[in-house]
């Protein structure tokens, strides 16, 4: 045989891999879904693609698997480009065994994730396998080892992105949960430990598998999703957007973007989003699309936990990371879920050097037996001991109330934020007002002939003692009091100030963070 006629067998062979089964594919674009090939050409740019181990085949005997040696092994592995830049992606291939997990498939995916982690570029799974190859028996499930390690390895080092396009069940779902991001499809993706055949056994509840782990159950309820769409399409290029605004690995730096939008514009619209009166509710995602570059960010866990949005935008071009009060959920209060989302976000945004913003208008922590009986306690501790472990540039702004311990937790002076800057709104005490006069002054409003006047007069006494807009600036627990108009500016400029910050932490193997 001629060197031709050898290169001529490779080229059959290849034209076969890529084509696949004509009858599979139809079947997997009759449920909605594209094949693994066509969300790859989705997620890359055009002709970046270079696939690895493409001839893999699987060597497994016994209950007909000798017979039955499909190329590829039932995962498409390999890497190419997102916008110019490296990215390295498996992606489960439903038509052959179901994208089920044997040894032979474990092993690309092995080889996929530590040539990821050597070349220090971001790691994207696109999800659509029906778990472990039980022919394979322990050998499938000692692949998933293999996996959850190499994804504990990666955390903090480079970007991991989980795209859910179909089911995910059992011990595979622990890999979503190790990675930064989670991607969901509705309707067509499912995620869970034991499925609803094991509930209704076990329970005797029935459910469907999208009232179990669908898109909007973990995207609403169980916080495990942090994005969900309506179409693969839609999901993909979200992916993409997303890996523009992160670095490939911890010693860069976010990718920065040329803006034209100004950066000393003022925002003058501010001015009347913020109600002056402290129990009126506005959206604060309106101060944010005033303050980032063209109005533009990308909100992470949008439904879930909704009384703090946490987003990542551009100011002057460069990435942030926005933590925000919600005042029009739930008052804006901090709750188990809230310090949980935002906990989860500050220690992301720190692991990959991207600034955090702050803008505070709480009133407190949600009070409640099911909170405390919930561990509010412990929770809130999360949030804590992320702002105060991270070392990237911090600048907190109080946009309004900031009271209690959840003015200290939300990265104030007192834990170590950088700069802290105050609207001349803010109100910056253990309480509110009507609360601490109800406590300090509880027998002098007992005694007065008319109670209500005269608590009213001394609400009055405590704000304009101790709640005046300039009280936390004179004992420099806030370096300024600005015009809400100038706020895109001074963060611009403080930002600017802080590029260069260094700071390190006490040597030690890890923290014990609280759980």
């Amino acid at each position: 045989m001629t060197m031709y006629e050898r290169v001529g067998e490779l080229a059959r062979i290849r034209g076969e891999v890529l084509d696949g089964v004509p009858q599979a594919t139809e079947a997997q674009h009759a449920k909605g879904k594209l094949t693994a090939r066509e969300r790859i050409a989705l997620l890359v740019d055009e002709g970046s693609f270079r696939e690895v181990e493409q001839l893999r085949r699987h060597r497994a005997t016994g209950f007909g698997l000798e017979a039955k040696k499909p190329y590829t092994d039932g995962v498409v592995t390999g890497w190419g480009t997102v916008e110019g830049r490296t990215v390295f992606v498996y992606a489960h291939d439903f038509r052959i065994f179901g994208g089920a997990l044997g040894e032979a498939h474990a092993t690309k995916i092995h080889k996929i994730m530590d040539m990821a982690i050597a070349a220090g570029a971001p790691l994207v799974s696109l999800n659509d396998g029906a778990g472990a190859r039980i022919q394979e028996g322990v050998s499938a499930l000692a692949g998933y080892g293999g996996i959850f390690q190499r994804n504990t390895r990666a955390s903090g080092v480079i970007p991991q992105i989980s795209v859910m396009l179909g089911p995910c069940a059992g011990g595979a779902a622990y890999s979503p949960a190790l990675t930064d991001f989670v991607f969901m499809v509705r309707d067509t993706s499912q995620m869970f430990i034991t499925g609803p055949d094991v509930v209704k056994a076990v329970t005797g509840e029935e459910i469907t598998q999208n009232g179990l782990g669908g898109a909007d159950v973990h995207a609403e309820t169980s916080g495990v999703a942090h994005f969900a769409y309506d179409d693969e399409e839609t999901c993909i290029a979200e992916v993409r957007y997303l890996l523009s605004m992160l670095p490939a690995n911890n010693r860069e730096k976010p990718p920065r973007s040329a803006s034209a939008d100004p950066a000393d514009r003022r925002c003058e619209r501010l001015l009347d989003i913020v109600p002056l009166d402290g129990s009126r509710p506005y959206d604060v995602r309106a101060v944010i699309e005033e303050l980032v570059d063209d109005g533009e960010h990308m909100e992470v866990h949008e439904r879930w936990a909704t009384s703090v949005i946490t987003t990542l935008a551009r100011l002057d071009g460069d990435v942030v990371g926005i933590v925000a009060s919600q005042p029009q959920a739930l008052a804006g209060v901090l709750d188990i879920h809230s310090s949980e989302k935002a906990a989860r976000f500050v220690q992301m945004c720190d692991a990959f050097s991207i600034p955090l913003v702050t803008l505070v208008d709480v009133p407190g922590f949600l009070p409640g037996v099911d909170q405390e009986h919930g561990g509010i306690i412990r929770h809130g501790a999360k949030l804590l001991y992320a702002y105060c472990n991270a070392t990237v540039p911090r600048v907190q702004v109080i946009l309004r109330k900031a009271y209690g311990g959840a003015y200290i937790v939300m990265d104030s002076r007192s834990i170590g934020t950088d700069v802290s800057l105050a609207w001349p709104a803010n109100e910056i005490a253990v309480m509110g007002a009507e609360g601490a006069a109800n406590v300090v002054f509880r027998r002098r409003i007992q005694a007065a002939q008319d109670p209500d006047a005269m608590r009213e007069q001394l609400v009055k006494e405590y704000k304009a003692e101790l709640m005046h807009p300039h009280y936390a600036a004179e004992r420099g627990l806030v370096d300024d009091v600005i015009d809400p108009a100038d706020t895109r500016a001074a963060l611009i400029g403080a930002l600017a100030m802080l590029r260069t910050k260094h700071a390190d932490l006490p040597s030690r193997k890890h923290g014990n963070p609280p759980t």
